[in-house]
């Protein structure tokens, strides 16, 4: 809605996804973006006062746009596009359509975020280099990259110059901190921290920090993970793993701060390993198609690669692996049990899909077509039995070992049947299913009462079927 105008009074009216990004110095424009896919999207801006919406730099072929900010005179517009890359490059160009260049083309990765200074002089931003925050900051004026202080291993965002001083502050989550405020000066070392979120008492400094592992997958691709060491209850011995597959599936397993995470290896001595198998963002679009349509089972052949991995690492007990997903990771969850069900002690589906077909049929209107794009249109006879086939309901009588399963009742994605089909199947066949159903969630578990009951069920869980 325009500034100042009554709340009655829409400034833009269209179907589809559509998402403000940000406000013309005047206030006269607002760039809007209209998203269709994970790969395909467009940017638009709007006239206030005439309300006309022109696209803003139309491509002759689909391009995902991520964000955009209008230059500090208004002239143009810096935004970040997979245009002509396989990653997310930030660019400038003119709103009259010329001197378009790429701002962060000497840099192989997506860029995530960005922010302009007031005076339109510093331009920072943040690139996702294989799942870890890097920052860079620009002087436009002299047109040289600024030094940046050394900063600690996580994830950057919320970037703030302040309105009148060269200095930049932002957010950063990591392993040993849970989303906490820094601040530095443009052009000097030091780094203030803000800051120091609460965690129960608890030493954060000595939480676990991952190490960033590759292992080769069935066609030679190099697929990238996060590794949580545990140490071994007594000298020698090997310790289980637990490996966790992220949802999306266009989604990627990061060095966040996870408390979960700590319990298990520091409390439980379990090694948590987080793969970024093939369809997952980050690595460059065609790494993130990988696994569309009738390429899924390829990503789950990634998990399979993955116990490979495990096998060689002395430290590791492949006796004891599990696995544990939520929405898409809990269809990744199940068809490993399905896949690998001999060389894994247990599985955890959290919310996740059972059956594609039945999934698309009775998920939210409103997800039905985004879902297709990713997973194949069910409409189509050939399509429809790939999906069939490939869903672990289909080939539930493989998963002989425990599974527990979680889920909302009031789910609009993944809808509560997906759960309750595949808990039955399991139990028709004397299989040991677990089942947790929370009456008042949606699509995970946001309640602290519902959340703590779930992550106790999984520690129980864990400690029956894996540790013992």
């Amino acid at each position: 809605m325009a500034r100042g105008a009554e709340a009655s009074t829409p400034l833009l009216e269209r179907e589809g996804t559509w998402g403000a990004l940000d406000w013309s110095a005047d206030g006269s424009r607002l760039l809007v973006t209209k998203f269709i896919s994970a790969t395909e999207s467009e940017l638009h801006v709007v006239e206030v006062a005439s309300r006309a919406v022109t696209r803003f730099h139309p491509a002759a072929q689909p391009i995902a746009f991520g964000g955009a900010l209008f230059s500090a005179d208004g002239k143009g517009v810096y935004y970040t596009s997979d245009e002509g890359s396989e990653f997310q490059r930030l660019r400038y160009e003119a709103l009259a359509g010329d001197s378009p260049r790429v701002v962060s083309g000497d840099i192989p990765w997506d860029v995530e975020e960005f922010e302009l200074s007031e005076d339109g002089r510093y331009l920072a931003f943040v690139v996702n280099a294989g799942g870890l925050s890097e920052l860079h900051v620009r002087d436009l004026k002299r047109g040289k990259a600024v030094a940046t202080p050394k900063l600690p291993v996580g994830l950057i965002g919320n970037l703030r110059f302040h309105r009148t001083a060269p200095r930049l502050g932002f957010v950063l989550n990591g392993p040993r901190s849970p989303s906490d405020v820094f601040s530095f000066e443009i052009g000097k070392d030091g780094l203030t921290r803000w800051t120091r979120s609460e965690t129960g008492g608890l030493n954060a400094g000595t939480f676990t920090e991952p190490s960033l592992v590759e292992f080769p997958s069935f066609d030679g691709r190099k697929i990238p993970a996060f590794y949580y060491r545990a140490a071994p209850r007594r000298p020698g011995a090997r310790v289980p793993v637990l490996i966790n597959i992220h949802g999306g599936p266009e989604s990627q397993a990061q060095p966040s701060f996870n408390p979960l995470t700590e319990f298990y290896v520091r409390e439980l001595g379990i090694a948590v390993l987080l793969p970024n198998v093939r369809g997952s963002s980050g690595y460059g679009k065609s790494y993130l198609q990988l696994d569309n349509g009738m390429k899924r089972e390829d990503s789950v052949k990634d998990i399979g690669a993955l116990l490979d991995w495990i096998a060689r690492q002395p430290e590791l007990d492949t006796d004891r692996i599990a696995v544990i997903g939520g929405s898409y990771g809990g269809y990744m969850s199940l068809a490993s049990m399905t896949h690998y069900n001999d060389r894994l002690r247990a599985g955890i589906d959290i919310v996740g899909i059972s059956d594609f077909v039945t999934f698309l049929t009775n998920t939210s209107d409103y997800r039905r077509d985004l879902r297709r794009v990713e997973y194949g249109d069910e409409r189509d006879p050939a399509m429809k039995n790939f999906l069939e086939r490939i869903s672990p309901l289909a080939s539930v009588r493989k998963i002989t070992k425990p599974m527990l399963i979680a889920q909302g009742a009031n789910d609009p994605r993944v809808p509560r049947t997906e759960a309750e089909q595949i808990v039955a199947s399991i139990r028709k066949q004397g299989g040991d299913a677990w089942y947790l159903l929370a009456m008042d969630e949606g699509h995970g578990f946001a309640k602290k009462g519902n959340r703590d009951y779930y992550q106790n069920a999984v520690v129980l869980f864990l400690q029956k079927h894996l540790i013992e």
